[in-house]
């Protein structure tokens, strides 16, 4: 941080989401319901991976990295805005504030990358289901997530590090609840245009080439699908992928909402509604997607359950 005429050394003060009203009482207690449920949604998620060896495969595996990281970017997030919300006026340091910004974009962009290698596991799993257990070996996949998470890591630590070498001057206010690279552009009281441009080229690379590699994964896919002759096998095919796209939307929806619009489209309350989507509501939604209608994971759950009752009548 520099020193002189600038306050960058002084701690920042997140407003928040919530104002304190009895309407955002209600609000603030289904956002800690929320935060509950994507805990142990995704914890039981990665359990029931780990102790069922049916699903030990790699599908499953990379579904255990996604839980994962969406466990960290709710305990990010939350637990700061919660406190925030019950005691306002809480300071957050700049070297707090960077390590939030810092991990928040680590699970973002890793999420991102992670959606994509999902993507090519069910392209291999449906049109080169013979080679599969060749290129998507224990030894691929983690050098697979060992990329993912190599690769957010680097792309978050330059931007962070740039990020919290500006000069912040006056208010230290943020209107947001949580620290996040935009809105700290705004207090700089120095020129940011040439981050803001690394911002916009980083951002759109880390959508462009996933959501490419996505879409290759699917055409072809559908391409196979549609070859099929057996209906059956048609439908088979498509609900193996179904969880996978409605997850693939809800993400890159607000990814592309955030970040692929003109900076003068962007409303400070449309940008707090789509970040608490994808830091609470998406990590709610995800397990709820990938087990009601996989019949895997109910039949681990009931085998779970069955051992359980059994432990207790022995």
């Amino acid at each position: 941080m520099k020193s002189g005429n600038d306050t960058s050394s002084a701690d920042f003060f997140l407003l928040g989401f919530l104002s304190w009203t009895n309407v955002h009482m209600f609000s603030l207690a289904i956002i800690v319901l929320a935060f509950i449920a994507a805990l142990s949604g995704n914890a039981l998620l990665i359990f029931l991976i780990q102790v069922d060896s049916s699903l030990h495969t790699p599908m499953y595996f990379f579904l255990s990295q996604l839980a994962f990281m969406d466990i960290c970017q709710t305990l990010i997030v939350v637990p700061k805005m919660v406190a925030d919300f019950l005691t306002p006026g809480n300071p957050i340091s700049p070297a707090g504030c960077g390590a939030q910004v810092s991990l928040t974009l680590t699970m973002g962009r890793a999420e991102c990358l992670l959606l994509a290698v999902m993507a090519y596991d069910r392209y291999i799993a449906i049109c080169n289901l013979l080679q599969y257990p060749i290129l998507l070996s224990r030894r691929v996949c983690l050098g697979l997530t060992s990329s993912v998470w190599v690769g957010a890591s680097a792309d978050a630590l330059i931007l962070t590090t740039c990020a919290m070498h500006l000069p912040y001057c006056g208010s230290k206010e943020i209107n947001y609840f949580f620290c996040e690279v935009p809105v700290l552009l705004k207090l700089s009281c120095s020129d940011t245009s040439q981050y803001e441009t690394l911002l916009f080229v980083c951002g759109n690379f880390l959508l462009l080439i996933p959501s490419s590699t996505i879409l290759a994964s699917y055409s072809h896919i559908l391409a196979a699908v549609l070859s099929m002759k057996s209906t059956r096998g048609q439908q088979k095919a498509l609900a193996t992928c179904s969880s996978h796209l409605t997850v693939v939307g809800m993400f890159y929806g607000a990814a592309i909402f955030t970040y692929m619009r003109p900076s003068s489209y962007h409303f400070p309350e449309q940008v707090k509604i789509v970040s608490l989507f994808y830091t609470i509501v998406t990590p709610v939604l995800n397990p709820l997607i990938y087990s009601l209608r996989n019949k895997d994971f109910l039949a681990a759950l009931r085998n779970l359950f069955g051992k359980g009752r059994i432990f207790q009548q022995n």
